[in-house]
């Protein structure tokens, strides 16, 4: 008996002398790492990775690859008394990473508990859903979309990266850059409207703004929703995408691979099946294409529960088996299913999991915590004083405004009613939105707060003379069926020189889940604005919404129109800012207004047909009762000056493979303001041997031109602008002749053509 507890004694400090030495060693590889920066930054953090790593047990690694939603529901949470079942999960290694757990109280409480309680001390990694802001509430994904200023996306995600880290945050899921040209979907307001190459720029812009170099400001990013979820059949969330893999690798993937390319750290697999795999078992997604094409390094999460989904897709019988499919396909770690840590050990003693495969994923997550920094500052945003100083500073709320007022589009302006005069006599602002503080946040507006809202009365109040009368009428609510206080508000546009009405969607009825079979206005507020219209008054539309609408009535019959969008925090200035002309607006849309949801889908960049629309042939791709254009084509937005595009001219009628084509153009203003003008260049490939788009964006100018100002803006593109995934699923480019289109939208544009001569293997490149 003696012997066996002397052997227990010795093997206990065996163990621990391992410890101390493997420890010691990670230490000192620290060390070595600020000492030189000569060394390969990876190949040190791989060494310290294999070190803890050869300390841990089977069951040590799997909690490495379980995360949990803190407290006892969905969303955010700030509440500082950690529950005995999270502190005994944290103890034993079985949970590593968080999501909702937030404020620097709450994050130091829960990171301690792993640090100085836990036996091998590995920190715990924070997530939250900072999707266009963290409490100073930013305009939503689309909406800044609309300012076709990736400098300026940039510079919102750094500030809302500012905010979250100093709440304690570590990594957000965001940006979402699923291509969505289904507006019925709710989750389109998150991403960047329809278009690849605009998603691709924003998505590399977001990442570099929310990671930047993983300084004291950074956090994580995660792309998100790997693969195609925007593609989802009849627009609704969740639902089955079916595309061919063409399409895939053409129109969905590449702004996943630029937001690899800018340096995502995390990816996140989508709810969504493919060609008959769910994302979170598809080896072809995440192990094919993600890691053996592109080289990803970083790590996967699954979206909530959608490892356990796939019993009810059909392919998985239970969720040990889900576990099993999952794990081997390439996904790390488990957004809260908890299948991984309820299944992998017995999966592993089965022999259906290796160990070696855990291994694996367990390395890709201890990789982002050392790169990170959270091994040698575990507590870096456990900051409060940080935390005061940073959330809701002037300098970010100016920021807020800056954006807000970017991502405005002005899409009617007839006989140039705006922008209003401030000393009109009395002004009517009117409408379910005119003074909501809720609805301007939009939907995912993580820990905003109401309070902090600028209403568009608020925001008009102050900007107009002390002589203007700012009168207020509701009108009816959002999704009201009442008609009961339409006569207040006809009453009160009467007595007004002008109308702002202001309508559209509730702040929830975009975002997850919220999918309408409908784009017209919700409730009677078209009824309100017929009513408003007998009145002869000019009325100014300010559209709310995270979608596109179809608004066909409106544009026929109001004089203005202002998409709005949902501006955040700032809404309300913003508008009125660009009401009364303080700022021109200069935003384009990113993705098309169908005339009628009966359109969808319609988007710029479709095939053509064997039999293209034509209105005077019967036996022809068109509606019988609806033009084939949509309301408001993509690209489109007004100014209050006017832009004159002349003179397109190319540096040469072809180019071969080694070679760059020049396109310029002049521009010129010939209003009466200063303003700002998106000149987009499109590309048409006539003839391929797969058929090609009627037109896509490649390339995008935003210039400032005083009044009677000229400018010659130039753009170039070579032969991998013109590539395309040919019959081998490889990207190639084909001898041919191609049309260039430069102009003001995807509609108005100026032509040429040029030609590729191709003297090599493009594939081969």
């Amino acid at each position: 008996m003696q012997k066996q507890k002397d052997k227990k004694i010795l093997r206990k400090q065996s163990m621990k002398k391992k410890f101390l030495t493997v420890l010691l060693s990670v230490l000192l590889v620290s060390g070595f790492t600020n000492r030189s920066s000569r060394e390969n930054p990876e190949e040190i953090i791989s060494v310290r990775v294999d070190s803890v790593l050869s300390l841990m047990t089977l069951e040590e690694k799997i909690g490495q690859l379980n995360q949990l939603s803190y407290g006892s529901g969905w969303g955010p949470s700030i509440k500082v008394q950690v529950p005995d079942q999270y502190k005994k999960m944290i103890r034993e290694g079985k949970i590593g990473s968080f999501l909702n757990a937030t404020g620097a109280e709450l994050t130091y409480e829960l990171q301690k508990i792993a640090v100085t309680e836990s036996r091998l001390k590995i920190p715990l990694l924070f997530g939250l859903d900072v999707i266009h802001g963290f409490r100073t509430t930013f305009p939503v994904p689309l909406a800044e979309a609309s300012s076709w200023e990736p400098e300026l996306v940039e510079r919102s995600s750094k500030y809302q990266a500012l905010e979250a880290s100093s709440a304690g945050i570590h990594w957000t899921f965001a940006p979402m850059v699923d291509i969505a040209r289904d507006p019925r979907w709710g989750r389109i307001v998150e991403g960047s409207g329809e278009d690849t190459y605009l998603g691709l720029t924003m998505a590399a812009a977001r990442v570099r703004g929310f990671q930047g170099n993983l300084s004291d400001d950074n956090i994580i990013a995660c792309a998100k929703h790997f693969a195609a979820y925007g593609g989802a059949e009849g627009g609704r969330d969740y639902n089955t995408v079916d595309i061919p893999e063409r399409t895939l690798r053409d129109v969905y993937l590449p702004p996943f691979k630029s937001a690899l390319d800018a340096g995502a750290e995390t990816f996140m697999a989508s709810f969504n099946e493919i060609d008959g795999v769910p994302s979170s078992g598809n080896r072809l997604l995440l192990t094919e294409i993600l890691r053996n094409e592109w080289g990803f390094k970083g790590f996967v999460v699954s979206d909530w529960n959608s490892i356990g989904e796939m019993i009810n897709h059909g392919f998985a019988s239970d969720l040990k088996d889900a576990a099993s499919i999952s794990i081997n396909a390439g996904l790390d770690m488990d957004m809260e299913s908890r299948s991984f840590i309820a299944n992998l050990a017995e999966l592993v003693k089965e022999k259906k999991v290796s160990e070696e495969t855990i291994d694996l994923s367990v390395k890709r997550i201890l990789r982002i915590k050392f790169k990170f920094g959270l091994f040698d500052k575990p507590f870096k945003y456990c900051n409060k004083e940080r935390e005061t100083k940073n959330i809701m500073s002037q300098e970010v709320q100016n920021a807020a405004l800056e954006v807000a007022k970017r991502s405005i589009v002005l899409l009617k302006n007839s006989n140039s009613l705006l922008p209003l005069k401030k000393d009109l006599s009395k002004i009517a602002v009117i409408g379910p939105l005119a003074d909501s503080k809720q609805d301007p946040l939009g939907p995912w507006a993580a820990v905003g707060n109401p309070n902090d809202v600028v209403t568009i009365v608020e925001g008009i109040k102050k900007l107009v003379t002390p002589k203007t009368e700012v009168l207020f009428s509701k009108g009816c609510d959002i999704e009201d069926t009442s008609t009961d206080n339409f006569d207040d508000a006809v009453k009160t546009a009467t007595e007004s020189d002008v109308v702002i009405l202001c309508i559209g969607e509730r702040e929830n009825m975009t975002g997850e889940a919220n999918n309408r079979s409908t784009l017209d206005l919700p409730g009677v507020q078209q009824k309100l604005a017929e009513e408003i219209y007998k009145t002869g008054k000019p009325v100014v539309v300010i559209l709310m919404n995270g979608r596109p609408l179809s608004i066909e009535w409106i544009d026929r019959n109001m004089s203005a129109i202002v998409e709005a969008w949902f501006l955040g925090i700032k809404s309300g200035d913003a508008i009125a800012e660009v009401l009364f002309g303080d700022y021109n607006p200069s935003g384009k849309l990113p993705v098309s207004f169908p005339r009628t949801v009966g359109q969808i889908p319609i988007y710029y960049n479709h095939k053509n047909t064997g039999r293209p629309g034509n209105e005077r042939n019967r036996f022809t791709s068109k509606y019988l009762d609806l033009p084939l254009t949509p309301l408001y084509p993509f690209g489109f937005g007004l100014s209050y000056t006017n832009f004159e595009y002349s003179d397109l001219k190319l540096s040469s009628p072809e180019i071969s493979d080694e070679q760059e084509l020049a396109v310029s153009v002049n521009i010129k203003n010939t209003g009466n303001f200063d303003g700002e003008e998106v000149v987009q260049l499109y590309v048409q490939d006539l003839v391929g041997s797969v058929t090609r788009p009627v037109k896509e964006l490649k390339r995008f100018k935003k210039i400032f031109l005083k009044k009677d100002e000229e400018q010659e803006v130039s753009f170039k593109i070579s032969e991998k602008d013109l590539r395309f995934t040919g019959h081998e699923m490889t990207s190639i480019s084909e001898s041919g002749e191609f049309k260039v289109y430069v102009g003001t939208n995807s509609a108005d544009v100026m032509e040429s053509r040029f030609k590729l001569v191709k003297t090599i293997s493009s594939s081969l490149k």
